[in-house]
């Protein structure tokens, strides 16, 4: 199972990670998240996003979903990539982490691409 990593700014993404837990009943065991706050060393969260990383991947990879491409949660997140049997997409949202999270029997690009579309699909102009 793709192992999934959040690389967001402050407590973002365990916000997500609780609206996760609020639809689905629990919190999937291949989730983690990596908090970056203003104050944090981006040397040292790379660090922990590796340790998370090898913590998720059981052997299918990992999918990092990081918030706002180009800020430091992303560049981190993209650093990561380098790694082997990671992906990464920036400009995660709650309809695009219920798809990848209920998807994880998917092959990672497979993944990443569920990922992509699913928010991409799920932003709508809600006209009255």
């Amino acid at each position: 199972m793709v192992g999934i990593l959040l690389v967001t700014h402050n407590g973002l993404g365990e916000c997500l990670a609780d609206c996760i837990k609020h639809v689905l009943g629990e919190l999937p065991g291949n989730l983690g998240v990596l908090s970056v706050w203003a104050k944090d060393d981006p040397q040292h969260k790379l660090v922990e996003g590796e340790t998370l990383i090898k913590q998720l991947d059981d052997g299918s990879g990992v999918l990092i979903l990081a918030d706002v491409f180009g800020a430091t949660p992303s560049n981190i997140g993209r650093r990561l990539c380098h790694a082997e049997r990671v992906e990464g997409v920036a400009g995660v949202n709650l309809p695009m982490l219920l798809r990848v999270v209920c998807s994880t029997n998917k092959s990672l690009r497979d993944l990443a691409f569920i990922a992509v579309e699913g928010g991409r699909e799920c932003i709508v102009h809600m006209e009255h």
